[in-house]
């Protein structure tokens, strides 16, 4: 399975980039093929064009490149940190840059903050923005706080909350293997509708 875990944050200490690392390297545990797809290194304009909305040939090199990844990928985990109880500029405007590349495929969401409800809001405003894209959201869900206290900064779990975080990662990798083999067998089967 192709998996892009895609993070957004532009803060200068990133705290969430332990979680984003996290999932990576425990996906690749269990032999997927797991790759980082950071906003802030992308570094996509503010949307004004859509990928789609160039010429052929003639969008910026880094949104071609992230336009293929998304092509080839079998399922997306959006990693989300929690502003103002909404999702994080950043990885909001890297998602607007795309639409029809999305559909078909299973979406997770991994949330965090620094207080105890782990991005929790951000995590539900997702939910709706990913399904209008044409993604189906699985109903497991990771929510990591207080961020500081579960994984170290090279994403290691730490303590309590990261005992719980590698039991519950379990169950969400197990549910959006499942949809990512359930999409890519009914794709070969019968062309998306649209």
């Amino acid at each position: 399975m192709s998996i892009l875990v895609l993070y957004g944050s532009y803060r200068s200490d990133r705290i969430g980039i332990r979680l984003a690392t996290y999932l990576v390297d425990r996906f690749r545990a269990r032999g997927e093929d797991a790759e980082l797809i950071d906003a802030k290194f992308v570094d996509l304009p503010m949307l004004d064009r859509m990928y789609k909305e160039y010429p052929p040939g003639t969008a910026p090199a880094s949104m071609q490149k992230l336009a293929d990844q998304i092509t080839a990928a079998d399922a997306f985990v959006f990693v989300t940190g929690e502003y103002n109880w909404g999702p994080q500029p950043g990885l909001k405007n890297l998602t607007d840059h795309f639409l029809e590349h999305w559909f078909w495929r299973p979406a997770a969401i991994a949330s965090y903050s620094a207080g105890r409800l782990g991005g929790a809001h951000a995590a539900a405003a997702w939910h709706p923005i990913l399904s209008e894209m044409g993604m189906v959201v699985i109903s497991s869900t990771l929510t990591v706080g207080p961020i500081g206290e579960t994984l170290a900064a090279d994403g290691t779990p730490t303590g309590h909350g990261g005992e719980t975080l590698d039991r519950a990662f379990t169950r969400f990798a197990d549910d959006l293997a499942w949809w990512s083999e359930a999409a890519r067998i009914q794709r070969a089967k019968r062309p998306p509708p649209y």
